[in-house]
């Protein structure tokens, strides 16, 4: 082989060896490795979502009070909250540390549990989660039909007890995954017939349409999380964002006004995370905020028995699953909710400013 075959071979090899890497199979990245999260960094990192309420509410307020960010910044842990489009995917975060805390729903609070990842701090709704249809009012009547939900989620168990309740299956129904923020206007432009959602999505789907319809309801519950290792490395820190956690609730019960100004910071985070947010008035975002919080007595506490049948149906449902190891405990959920932290910083309600409300516009 002369030198120009020669040059010509490797040129060859070359292309193939660049087609081959070309056509391997890419990872695609998460939309939230763009946070740039590590783990244990000095950053007290939040995780949210904007989309859900009550949940957004109380990020909003959370993320707006001086009292709470000036005490972090002094022990040196800088708040930083970070928009999530389900619960879900916060756990893998959860688990390694690259987050201190998280509000999340009930399946996800379980899977961390279960997981011995995190400490279940306290309330942050409880209400049900809904299936809407669109000219349909029994869920019987949604078989072959599609239907869209969030997997993994309370609502995806509040999906599943209506259609065993009717009679039917998954494999009864055309399952769509699909965001939360997206449902409405899928349904309203005929992409599904039917979906499984928290709120706001519920209230915004039925508002736009009297052909809309609830055709089941489901308990569900949201919860305030914390990382285990974030607390026992700081516990003092941990309590400084539990206060401002107490501290926001409090805010919105203390006036019509303030839960006002609550409700519009939520929507303008919605907004900001998300164009295809849609839109509800303040007045029910104040609706659903009432309802499902603020009108709890208990809240932010939670005084159920450690066998809560919510969270015991959904571990139940989890376990059923496979998402949940065969030797997953339910005592494991217990003890995560025997934290102490929001009972010790309500003993010393002076000391944490509980009372104290200092938030930016």
């Amino acid at each position: 082989m002369n030198r120009l075959s020669q040059h010509i071979f490797r040129i060859a090899l070359l292309a193939l060896a660049f087609s081959a890497f070309l056509a391997r199979p890419v990872q695609a990245a998460e939309y939230y490795d763009q946070y740039g999260l590590s783990p244990a960094s000095a950053e007290l990192n939040l995780g949210i979502q904007p989309h859900g309420y009550p949940s957004g509410v109380i990020s909003a307020v959370m993320s707006r009070d001086r009292t709470m960010l000036n005490a972090l910044a002094q022990l040196s842990s800088p708040l930083k909250t970070h928009p999530f489009q389900r619960g879900a995917d916060m756990l893998s975060l959860l688990a390694d540390q690259r987050l201190e805390a998280g509000l999340i729903g009930d399946v996800p609070t379980i899977l961390a549990a279960a997981r011995g990842d995190v400490w279940i701090v306290g309330l942050v709704k409880q209400t049900s989660t809904s299936i809407v249809a669109k000219n349909e009012t029994r869920v019987s009547n949604l078989a072959g039909k599609r239907i869209a939900f969030v997997e993994n989620s309370s609502a995806h168990n509040t999906l599943l007890q209506g259609l065993k309740a009717a009679g039917l299956t998954e494999s009864d129904v055309k399952l769509v995954n699909m965001r939360v923020d997206e449902m409405p206007d899928a349904l309203e432009a005929g992409k599904i017939d039917a979906f499984a959602a928290w709120e706001p999505a519920p209230t915004n789907a039925l508002s736009r349409s009297n052909k809309n319809h609830t055709v089941f309801r489901g308990l569900s519950s949201d919860y305030f999380v914390i990382n285990r290792a974030f607390e026992q490395r700081s516990p003092e820190t941990a309590r400084v964002l539990i206060a401002g956690y107490v501290r926001a609730i409090e805010f919105m019960r203390r006036s019509q006004k303030n839960l006002e100004s609550a409700a519009n910071w939520a929507i303008l985070d919605a907004k900001a995370y998300s164009a295809k947010a849609g839109e509800i008035p303040a007045s029910q975002v104040m609706a659903i905020t009432r309802r499902e919080i603020l009108n709890i007595p208990s809240a932010p506490a939670i005084i159920a028995p450690p066998g809560s049948p919510i969270l015991l149906n959904e571990f139940k449902f989890l376990k059923e699953r496979g998402k949940i190891p065969a030797d997953g405990q339910w005592e494991n959920i217990t003890d995560a909710l025997s934290y102490r932290g929001l009972s010790l910083v309500m003993g010393e309600q002076r000391r944490y400013e509980i009372n104290k409300f200092d938030y930016a516009p």
